[in-house]
């Protein structure tokens, strides 16, 4: 079975772009705009997973892998769906996706109050390793830096079954 099947993942494109969007108007204070996602995907400068339950998207991450290293960028999921494990699975078939492209560490920023994100990140095994201070424009929240060195995909604990 392919990686993505395994975690319910499908890579999102430009016809997703809406969807994406709505969904972040459900969830972040500060968005990307259109622009900024058709951008990205048309250059490639980023991927989008996402997970959908009869057509509506769940939930999506957006990550970059440029020279062996994978960002998160994003990582969303429908405020009616939290607590089910979608980002779970969404941030596994990322870094499944980046390891089988070569990577070996992963990075992340995310805001200091936001602990259910920083316990999601920890489970997969993120160590915090700075802080930005003052990052977020909207409130000018501190940002902690997180990063992960990917240990081979048969000792992985996460793995799906």
């Amino acid at each position: 079975m392919d990686t993505l099947q395994a975690w319910n993942c499908w890579p999102l494109g430009v016809a997703d772009i809406a969807d994406v969007m709505a969904l972040e108007r459900m969830c972040f204070r500060t968005r990307w705009t259109r622009e900024q996602f058709l951008l990205g995907l048309e250059r490639g400068a980023f991927q989008i997973l996402g997970t959908r339950e009869r057509g509506a998207l769940l939930g999506y991450v957006a990550y970059s892998l440029i020279a062996g290293e994978m960002e998160i960028l994003n990582i969303a999921t429908h405020p009616f769906h939290r607590r089910k494990g979608l980002a779970t699975r969404l941030l596994g078939a990322a870094i499944d996706c980046c390891q089988r492209r070569g990577a070996g560490e992963g990075f992340l920023e995310v805001r200091r109050s936001n602990i259910p994100a920083i316990d999601l990140y920890r489970k997969f095994g993120f160590i915090e390793v700075g802080v930005r201070k003052n990052y977020y424009p909207d409130n000018h929240e501190d940002a902690l830096l997180f990063r992960l060195d990917f240990l081979p995909l048969t000792s992985r604990a996460d793995q799906p079954t």
